[in-house]
């Protein structure tokens, strides 16, 4: 990835991907150049060129050893003709860019950094990242493009992710520029709680027409209340609404992309089964974000007899599977959830996630059955 990828996260801070807590520089106080050919990221390729790894990259191995598939694996994957030198590389050609922490949601698996929705809740159970509800990573646009723009006339893909992308207005701008300047080859890929299509005076769907490839990965977790639940400001009935609006634009490929945690592993089969009953995607129009941390809603977690009931539910709907001709891909991805809940016991943070998900309800006055608990 140090190779393709650059990513701008946290106030400026780009890094080696979303996952590693591995800086590079910051683009709000240096170049691109600089932080493109700077000493941390040769190193990093230095590294992993000489098949050494790299210990803060641990979350993508133990992922793999797992039986997932990581993001490191899924961008070779996706761009093969890139070539790997030690310590050079020409302009990186895959963007993974998020202007602020602007979001609508106040998701249970998210935080404060990733969604400004959440200050308040976060500010009174004191996980708050400063006082301010914005947080804004990339200072100023004009000069970011000013950096960054020859580069991103090149790419290949731009990942927008957030916050939420589809509420930010930099988004937007970087959209309209990119049609300006006829660099409208680049691939578009949104990570998005699909709530929303249009943006003060922008409307998404008149922006991508002018755009030949856009995939949409909407972060859904499950329909109805226990969807509601988890991606708190969700409205089931306008997620059903905006997917009808987008089949306008047959080059918009729309997927779900649940990430998988305790509130949803039990729930995944029938999700699926509900969206296929919907028509809302194909069969192969799912991707899965198994959640590392926070740990306490990682699905190692759940005590080993719910582990067992979840494996058997997860058999019968392999034979679902099998009656009904889905790929066998999409059956791997089902099945890699398992093999990763069943890879390691953290079932000592199961008394923390009963704890948290209690100050959360009575925060939002809220409860849930999960099927194997009911937490009120």
């Amino acid at each position: 990835m140090p190779w393709i990828h650059f990513h701008v996260g946290n106030n400026g801070i780009a890094k080696a991907c979303c996952v590693a807590n591995i800086p590079f520089g910051n683009i709000n106080e240096q170049s691109m150049e600089e932080i493109w050919n700077g000493m941390p990221i040769q190193h990093l390729r230095e590294k992993f060129a000489s098949g050494e790894k790299d210990k803060r990259c641990a979350q993508c191995y133990k992922l793999e050893d797992a039986g997932g598939k990581s993001i490191r694996q899924e961008t070779f994957e996706k761009f093969p003709h890139v070539k790997i030198e030690k310590k050079s590389a020409p302009l990186p050609i895959y963007f993974d860019i998020r202007f602020s922490n602007v979001c609508n949601f106040r998701c249970r698996t998210c935080w404060h950094g990733a969604s400004s929705k959440w200050f308040s809740d976060a500010k009174k159970l004191g996980t708050n990242l400063g006082e301010k509800a914005i947080i804004r990573n990339i200072h100023d646009f004009m000069l970011f493009l000013k950096k960054c723009g020859g580069a991103l006339l090149q790419a290949e893909e731009i990942y927008f992710a957030g916050g939420e992308p589809l509420a930010i207005e930099e988004h937007f701008l970087l959209l309209e520029w990119l049609v300006k300047n006829g660099a409208t080859q680049v691939r578009l890929r949104y990570n998005t709680n699909f709530s929303m299509l249009k943006f003060k005076n922008y409307d998404v769907l008149e922006l991508w027409k002018h755009f030949s490839e856009v995939e949409v990965l909407a972060s859904l977790d499950g329909t109805g209340e226990l969807g509601e639940f988890i991606r708190k400001e969700m409205s089931w009935e306008t997620i059903l609404e905006n997917r009808e609006k987008i089949r306008i634009l047959p080059h918009v490929k729309f997927k779900i992309s649940p990430t998988i945690s305790v509130f949803n592993i039990q729930h995944l089969p029938n999700f699926y089964r509900e969206c296929l009953k919907l028509k809302m995607i194909a069969p192969t129009d799912i991707y899965f974000n198994i959640l590392e941390r926070p740990f306490h809603y990682n699905i190692k977690i759940l005590p080993l007899i719910v582990k067992r009931n979840i494996e058997k539910e997860y058999l019968d709907f392999f034979d679902w599977m099998n009656r009904n001709e889905i790929p066998t891909s999409v059956r791997s991805m089902f099945q890699e959830c398992l093999d990763y809940m069943k890879a390691e016991d953290l079932s000592k943070y199961w008394d923390k996630f009963q704890t948290e998900t209690m100050l959360l309800n009575e925060l939002r006055d809220e409860e849930i059955d999960l099927g194997f608990i009911k937490i009120g």
